[in-house]
């Protein structure tokens, strides 16, 4: 695509399409032009060969849905494909024992919605006979389900006429239409959805959608876009006016707060003692090692006291040897986490696990156990000489 003069582009857009500081002053006209653009470009260069396209079938578009929340399709098809093997239905689904589908779900991140996925699907079954219902704004009332996740499933389960505003919609809508605010400030958001919804196609839907997810995620990209084979470069206020980088605005940046924590890796014979974490929280519903905060005086020397290795440990049993392990750091949406693992060999084992919600985990079965990743990546590493994770 031959590009223009800039000052040439910007003096023949109407004002409607120049972008505005304040990113909600702008008149959301209906625009067919920017959704016939859309939808010939994504029959013609989008994705059609998905695991989860080319189907009506509401279970597996609302499980990809929400899989592909805040993840990339490379990562979901793994987890999506394994998924639909163990759990072809959304009655298999509901049936499941709440720890297999975190285990499945073990590695993907953001646990929060595996647990809504569960629910979801209980509720689906109860109290919609196994039925997805074609109304956004029922599917907007269950578990896991925003707006945009629903107007999605309803749209390519039922071609429903319905908007969606994902972050990919939002970088092509801010670049297009030169927003210069945060797209994340409500009143931005808002006038976001206003004009998401004058955009929608009377026919087409499907592809429009479509469409719009495909552009944000193969060519719209945060960085490095591919303007020059965009179809909607013609009329894009970024793109005219060298701003593709400053668009969308970005998020003020906040200091992230760092958190310090113990991790104890309590190993007798072939087996290793794991908890149960709490429903809320980081790695909700998870299986993980016994974690203890650390204190300000264990971070002059790094160490978790040996007084308090031995309070937590000699109700489980004999302690034989203790080994600092190598640290490591996870970062969370909110927090980033700093994490002093011990290795802590038993001699003798007692005869009951201290506390609920702890069990003691044969290592050859932690491949597949409900485990945060770099948990697991911790004990597989740890372990894998011994043979035992064949």
């Amino acid at each position: 695509m031959k590009r223009v003069v800039v000052s040439e582009v910007v003096s023949s857009m109407p004002e409607t399409k120049r972008g505005s500081a304040a990113g909600d002053a702008v008149n959301h006209a209906a625009d067919a032009d920017f959704s016939q653009a859309v939808i010939a470009w994504q029959e013609q260069h989008g994705r059609h060969a998905l695991p989860w396209q080319n189907t009506r079938d509401a279970y597996r578009v609302w499980l990809s849905e929400i899989m592909l929340q805040q993840t990339q399709v490379a990562a979901v098809i793994p987890y999506y494909q394994r998924f639909l093997q163990s759990f072809p239905t959304v009655e298999s689904l509901a049936a499941a024992p709440a720890e297999q589908v975190m285990a499945h779900w073990s590695g993907l991140g953001y646990y929060s919605r595996a647990r809504n996925l569960h629910r979801c699907a209980q509720i689906v079954v109860a109290e919609y006979g196994g039925r997805f219902s074609a109304d956004p704004a029922v599917l907007e009332t269950l578990p896991g389900i925003g707006r945009s996740t629903a107007a999605a499933i309803s749209a390519f389960s039922y071609g429903t006429r319905a908007a969606i505003l994902d972050g990919n919609v939002k970088r092509v809508f801010a670049r297009v239409f030169g927003i210069d605010r945060f797209p994340g400030e409500k009143a931005v958001e808002n006038a976001m959805w206003e004009r998401a919804v004058a955009l929608l196609p009377e026919t087409d839907v499907e592809a429009y959608t479509q469409g719009l997810m495909d552009l944000g995620a193969t060519l719209c990209t945060r960085s490095k876009p591919s303007c020059s084979r965009c179809p909607l470069a013609y009329r894009c206020v970024a793109y005219a006016t060298g701003r593709t980088n400053e668009l969308p605005v970005r998020k003020p940046k906040k200091a992230v707060p760092e958190r310090h924590a113990h991790m104890l890796v309590i190993v007798h014979e072939d087996a290793v003692l794991l908890e149960q974490r709490p429903v809320l929280g980081i790695w909700g519903g998870l299986l993980s090692l016994p974690e203890f905060p650390v204190t300000s005086s264990d971070l002059d020397d790094g160490l978790m006291p040996k007084a308090e290795i031995d309070r937590v440990v000699q109700p489980l049993g004999k302690i034989d040897a203790v080994t600092r392990l190598g640290s490591f750091s996870h970062g969370f949406t909110h927090f980033k986490l700093h994490v002093r693992p011990y290795r802590i060999d038993l001699v003798r084992r007692a005869q009951r696990v201290a506390d609920d919600g702890q069990v003691w985990y044969p290592v050859s079965d932690l491949v597949d156990a409900p485990l945060p990743a770099p948990v697991k990546k911790l004990l597989l590493s740890l372990f894998a000489t011994r043979d035992l994770l064949s």
